[in-house]
């Protein structure tokens, strides 16, 4: 399986963010999307997983199932958490498990390899940042699919929750996956990098 982008271009506002990008990650890598703010990481995610149209170029994935969309194939974990506060944990990872179908997980697991095994029956709004992160994660493992987006995704994390992440990530490279994320910090991952420049 590989997904790629050629000669991706991206407005926003009227302002051009990034112009003529080209990218490519197989199966079991990671690519590193580093630069500064406003260089455009978040929204080159965005592209990916279809919650933006580029003005220019095409992004594709080979080898994945011919009959689902590339955003169909996608987690997309943004830096903000989309959480409900007053559903439980369990709850909140049941609604993303119904929501997005597909190759279903058990909930309960999911939470107890994020280390949230303990607090299934809280309410969410209970949750530490670093707690409301985990739960985030556990959806990448709820529901599998192939392409990871993950925006910031250690943010909030504490060391033991980013070496959990570690784990998580390696498991699902291990089956194939493919791994895109924008970060300022190491992954603690063996990656490759894309480099953003800010446009001035």
């Amino acid at each position: 399986m590989r997904l790629s982008g050629r000669q991706i271009s991206c407005v926003r506002g009227g302002r051009e963010v990034f112009s003529n990008l080209d990218f490519e990650a197989a199966s079991g890598e990671v690519l590193a999307v580093v630069g500064p703010n406003g260089s455009g990481k978040t929204s080159l995610l965005r592209l990916i997983a279809g919650l933006l149209v580029p003005t220019g170029g095409a992004i594709g994935l080979e080898g994945g199932e011919a009959e689902l969309t590339l955003p169909e194939q996608s987690h997309y974990l943004g830096h903000r958490d989309a959480l409900k506060p007053a559903l439980s944990v369990l709850e909140n990872l049941a609604f993303w498990r119904d929501f997005l179908g597909g190759d279903i997980g058990d909930a309960s697991q999911c939470l107890t390899a994020v280390g949230l095994g303990h607090a299934t029956h809280l309410p969410a709004a209970y949750l530490s940042a670093g707690q409301r992160r985990r739960l985030s994660i556990a959806r990448l493992l709820a529901v599998r699919r192939p392409v990871w987006l993950l925006d910031e995704p250690t943010s909030a994390l504490d060391i033991a929750g980013q070496e959990l992440f570690v784990g998580v990530m390696r498991e699902h490279l291990a089956g194939g996956g493919i791994i895109v994320a924008a970060t300022h910090t190491p992954l603690g991952i063996e990656a490759s990098e894309l480099r953003m420049g800010a446009k001035r």
